[in-house]
């Protein structure tokens, strides 16, 4: 059988007699992006096995609650770098116009009172959760 070129490192390696299609190396780098990306195009190609994943996820981190807390303060590098790039992230989200889900500051606030809220059906929202609603003033506050 010819050397062949691994698909992760790019070196030449010699696939094993018994798996003729062998496109990754023997190293434990490599062997470990095979299974990533295995598991990665499992995930998106089996709902079943994604939710499994999930819920395997899920019930690991019912046993492990505290795990990210004692894992950023046993390696402070990782949660000072981790900060860093959150910044970065911030910092490019600040430069596009974000839109969020649960927020709402009006320029001026809506004085105390009681409002009715009715549905307003104005062609498609792209949000989710989101109601058009016209606010009416049914009474406002009386002034003592």
């Amino acid at each position: 059988m010819d050397n062949r070129w691994c698909t992760a490192c790019g070196r030449m390696f010699l696939p094993r007699p018994q798996s003729p299609r062998q496109t990754y190396c023997t190293e434990v780098e490599c062997q470990k992006e095979r299974r990533r990306l295995w598991q990665q195009a499992k995930r998106r190609s089996d709902p079943d096995y994604a939710g499994n994943q999930r819920q395997a996820q899920q019930s690991w981190l019912l046993r492990n609650p505290a795990y990210w807390q004692n894992y950023r303060e046993q390696h402070p590098d990782y949660a000072r770098v981790n900060r860093e790039r959150q910044r970065q992230r911030n910092g490019r989200k600040a430069e596009a116009a974000i839109a969020k889900m649960d927020a709402w500051t009006p320029s001026t606030p809506l004085p105390d009172g009681i409002y009715e809220l009715r549905p307003q059906h104005v062609g498609p929202v792209a949000k989710m959760g989101v109601w058009l609603v016209r606010l009416t003033v049914i009474s406002e506050p009386s002034r003592s």
